[in-house]
């Protein structure tokens, strides 16, 4: 037997067994088997403790991206330049923390028809804007904005992005309308509503990812469609994520089509 499984608090809500277990029945890994686990902040260090060697790797979800970089072995570049990994590679070689949001929110754009950009902007920052942000620069951004309700608390920010090669700027999220207006690419990383901003947008040219899911389409992306933009899914970053995961884990390429289906699937179911 293989193992792997997702991590989070809360976790019940995660589409992720449903993704991976896909993968594997595609694959025809008949051994292997995806679980979920609620785990937090102060049982991460316990739970990998308790693993043995039977296991391959963990998908992590809030609010453990930040804490497992110093319970790694190993922390591959871009998660050490993001501060932040939503995986855990479990071998013979150790703890290797890594980063497929990244790849998630590049390959969404790619995947909807936007392959480079040079201006930008995201929304929201929390851990998963420092990903979006190195998705940027991957799409061709080099000084992105960063539009947030609170700029002192967004400030780990700048310097995540000097170190990224960005030159970032801080901006109210009050602000918004004005940066979005006329940038190729935006990406939306808050959990709750941007009311002041579906209200205020007037004329975009670009496109948004809202890496939301749980209602589709949200309601900023319906504005931004209103507006003249294009709209891709969070359930694409989700996809693209988890595929990155499933080829990290099993050493095969992603069974996408699959995957794809199964989180049609659950995203209907729930």
């Amino acid at each position: 037997m293989r193992r792997a499984a997702v991590l989070g608090h809360p976790v019940s809500h995660s589409l992720s067994p449903a993704l991976h277990g896909a993968a594997y029945a595609a694959l025809g890994l008949d051994g292997w088997v995806y679980e979920r686990h609620d785990v937090d902040e102060d049982g991460l260090a316990g739970f990998l403790d308790g693993l043995d060697p039977s296991w391959a790797g963990l998908s992590l979800t809030m609010p453990l991206k930040r804490v497992v970089l110093d319970l790694a072995d190993h922390v591959e570049p871009l998660a050490g330049a993001v501060g932040a990994a939503n995986t855990l590679l479990l071998g013979p070689g150790g703890r290797v923390a890594v980063n497929t949001d990244v790849h998630g929110i590049v390959a969404a754009f790619r995947e909807a028809g936007v392959t480079s950009a040079t201006s930008g902007a995201v929304i929201g920052g929390g851990a998963t804007a420092a990903s979006a942000l190195a998705a940027l620069g991957e799409l061709g951004v080099r000084a992105p904005v960063v539009l947030v309700r609170s700029v002192a608390r967004a400030g780990r920010l700048m310097p995540l992005g000097a170190r990224m090669g960005l030159d970032v700027s801080l901006r109210r999220l009050s602000t918004a309308p004005s940066h979005v207006a006329g940038v190729d690419v935006v990406v939306s990383t808050v959990p709750g509503g941007t009311d002041e901003l579906e209200t205020a947008l007037d004329r975009v040219s670009g496109a948004l990812l809202d890496v939301r899911y749980d209602q589709r389409p949200t309601p900023l992306s319906l504005a931004w469609r209103r507006a003249g933009g294009l709209a891709v899914g969070g359930e694409r970053m989700l996809l693209h994520q988890a595929a990155e995961q499933v080829r990290l884990m099993t050493g095969r390429t992603a069974p996408l089509d699959a995957m794809d289906r199964a989180l049609t699937e659950a995203l209907a179911a729930s």
